[in-house]
């Protein structure tokens, strides 16, 4: 029993004074002595417990940090792949996944302990900053619950620490609706409002009052869309084969009342970002040096202070040591990643027109350079093309500026431009700042664009029209963008079976979408927030890719078999080899196939799961939940009695893949 005890106080990490991600914090006194009035009793304190739970992406390791996120998508691919696109080798882990509450369980120890004391005004300290604090701990327990809600949907609502009894533990486990879950967030959300700065103690480095909002639009944004296109499926509680059943049997939902609740919520949060924070100004250079450029620097600053749109960012230092290597890949290689034709033939061009439409000037694929002529400025100023400038501070051998060369596409795989078409988000023009580990650029966390964006879309949904506000939002993004503002060109061009053939999100529920409107809310979505690690969960709670359980689709890159192959020579030969050549190992995908790169179509072998393209399955909206929680769970510790039920479509056995 004891060992039960144990097994379950590690799942839920509810149970007594365990700080183990807290280790700096601790250490101010012997762990012998550690008593719940030794701490947390100050300003300081406070400051440095929450500033300890921050978990966002940001830069780090090696590659090219979080424009890297958007990898294994439509709109990104690097020379491995994800299981998640292959049926059946995603499996159901063993131990561990995404079903554990340590940082939760942390978050609620110090609600617990705080607010009381707050309230009794036994802290010492700046009163106002006591209170952000307080504030930032409920914002970061409300991320780390919308975390679970994106991979696992219905999540346990825990607010306070157990005792270590297994009725309760057990009773803490039971899996609440997931739609509860998200109302559960938005409260804390509010509370964390409430108590948030409109600007934190330490600039842009910390939380404060307008990410609390743009992050609650989020959220309602995200729970409002995907009960709207998930509805009557497994994955929306209330549904005929919800599993949530087994715990609830009585529980029922008003769908279309909770998609607007949402929907009003995401709305209104939206707006108070959107009506104060102004966008940066975005000179529309044409790419070739974009360093004079606000927009472009926004993304490869050392100093993000200096952008208002930038609501809360990560700093570096090479003086303590915190540094990153994005500008070692960005600027000198292709980072082993790359843009797809579908995201790159998604822009527009300048004057409004989808590239294919009648009279929109497109200059074709034959060259980087007649790709990007003409086009939304955010494609010619975020993607890298050749003889454009790479330092501001260092020149050639020969006393010439910098250039950018040619992109490899058949090197090593750490460095190659996966698809020839180059990440540019983020690259810096310091030549210091491309050497080894010495990065020190910025890292955006949150921006308030996003929040224009999210309104966009919520009222559009909610109205089934365009508002003012929505309207003007949507300009003011294109008038940035160096795209044409009206908006209805655009739309009235869109030719929705031409955007179906490289875009997974002119889809919903397996269909392509027949609105032109809603097709290029999401267009610009796509387009603004590339390389920002959104695109993955946009396609899930749009439910955009059930068409790839029987349509797979292959990506592509550059149109290599053209008048771009002569930039792949040695000496005048041809570097490129295409599969099946004899005695060779190949590099490049066949020409006969498609005149278009097909980096997961070079390797022909049975071992290459994507060979065929990506497919999907339901069950891949969310993801399983480990087999041992299932045991820990249970009275007997027969996985089917438990107090868990799996996520749909996952079978309750270790390493197995899903049955749908």
């Amino acid at each position: 029993m004891k060992n039960k005890f144990n097994k379950i106080l590690s799942m839920l990490a509810l149970g007594s004074l365990f700080f183990t991600s807290c280790d700096d914090f601790l250490d101010r006194a012997p762990l012998s002595n550690i008593t719940p009035s030794d701490y947390l009793n100050t300003e300081a304190d406070l400051a440095t417990y929450t500033i300890s739970k921050y978990n966002f992406p940001t830069h780090g390791g090696w590659g090219v940090g979080t424009f890297a996120n958007d990898n294994h998508t439509d709109n990104q691919m690097t020379s491995s792949y994800a299981t998640r696109w292959v049926p059946g080798e995603w499996k159901v882990p063993t131990a561990g996944g995404d079903y554990e509450f340590g940082r939760i369980r942390d978050l609620n120890y110090f609600i617990e302990q705080v607010v009381p004391k707050w309230k009794a005004n036994k802290l010492s300290g700046v009163a106002g900053n006591i209170e952000h604090y307080i504030g930032e701990s409920y914002f970061l327990r409300a991320y780390e619950y919308f975390n679970k809600v994106q991979a696992l949907g219905d999540f346990p609502i825990i607010k306070t620490t157990l005792k270590d009894e297994l009725g309760e533990l057990v009773g803490a486990s039971v899996r609440q609706p997931r739609n509860m879950v998200s109302r559960f967030i938005l409260s804390d959300l509010d509370s964390a409002i409430t108590l948030l700065k409109s600007a934190s103690p330490n600039a842009q480095n910390r939380l404060n009052k307008n990410a609390a909002y743009l992050f609650k639009s989020r959220v309602a944004l995200y729970e409002a869309t995907w009960l709207m296109y998930h509805r009557n499926t497994a994955l929306v509680p209330g549904s005929a084969n919800w599993p949530g059943k087994k715990s609830h049997p009585n529980f029922t939902l008003n769908i279309d009342t909770e998609i607007d609740f949402f929907l009003t919520q995401a709305m209104e949060a939206a707006e108070k970002v959107a009506d104060a924070v102004p966008l940066v100004n975005n000179t529309k250079d044409n790419g070739y040096n974009s360093s004079a450029n606000p927009y472009f620097n926004m993304f490869n600053d050392m100093d993000m202070n200096k952008y208002g749109e930038v609501l809360l960012w990560r700093s570096y230092s090479a003086a303590l040591n915190v540094s990153h290597n994005v500008n070692h890949y960005m600027n000198t290689n292709g980072g082993n990643t790359g843009y797809t034709r579908g995201l790159v033939e998604s822009f527009t061009m300048s004057n409004g027109l989808p590239i294919y439409a009648a009279g929109s000037g497109y200059h074709g694929d034959d060259s980087i350079s007649t790709v990007k002529a003409d086009r939304d400025n955010r494609l010619q100023i975020f993607m890298k093309g050749p003889r454009e400038l790479r330092f501001t501070d260092r020149n050639n051998t020969t006393g010439g500026p910098m250039l950018e060369g040619y992109p490899d596409i058949v090197g090593l795989a750490e460095t190659r431009y996966v698809t020839g078409y180059a990440l540019k988000k983020g690259m810096s023009y310091l030549s210091g700042q491309a050497e080894g580990s010495a990065g020190t650029t910025g890292s955006i966390v949150f921006r308030a664009v996003e929040a224009y964006l999210n309104y966009i879309e919520a009222s559009y949904l909610k109205n089934k029209s365009l508002n003012a506000k929505a309207l003007d939002y949507w300009q003011r993004i294109r008038t940035r963008a160096g795209v044409n503002s009206d908006v209805q060109i655009t739309i009235n061009n869109t030719n929705m079976q031409e955007e179906a053939k490289r875009d997974f999100a002119a889809y919903s529920a397996g269909n392509i979408l027949t609105d032109k409107t809603l097709f290029n809310i999401r267009r610009e979505r796509r387009l603004e927030l590339m390389s920002e690690g959104f695109r993955f969960a946009d396609l899930k709670r749009w439910r955009a890719l059930d068409q790839l359980k029987t349509n797979p689709v292959i990506l592509e890159g550059i149109k290599v078999w053209g008048p771009m192959q002569k930039w792949f020579t040695n000496k005048g030969v041809s570097v490129l080899i295409e599969p099946n050549t004899p005695g060779k190992t190949a590099n490049v995908s066949a020409k006969s196939e498609s005149s278009y790169l097909r980096p997961y179509r070079i390797n022909l072998n049975a071992n290459n799961l994507v060979l065929n393209g990506y497919r999907w399955t339901e069950a891949h909206y969310l993801s399983p939940i480990a087999f041992n929680h299932f045991t820990i769970t249970s009275s007997d510790a027969t996985p089917t009695n438990s107090s868990l039920y799996q996520n749909p479509g996952w079978p309750i056995v270790a390493d197995q893949g899903a049955m749908q």
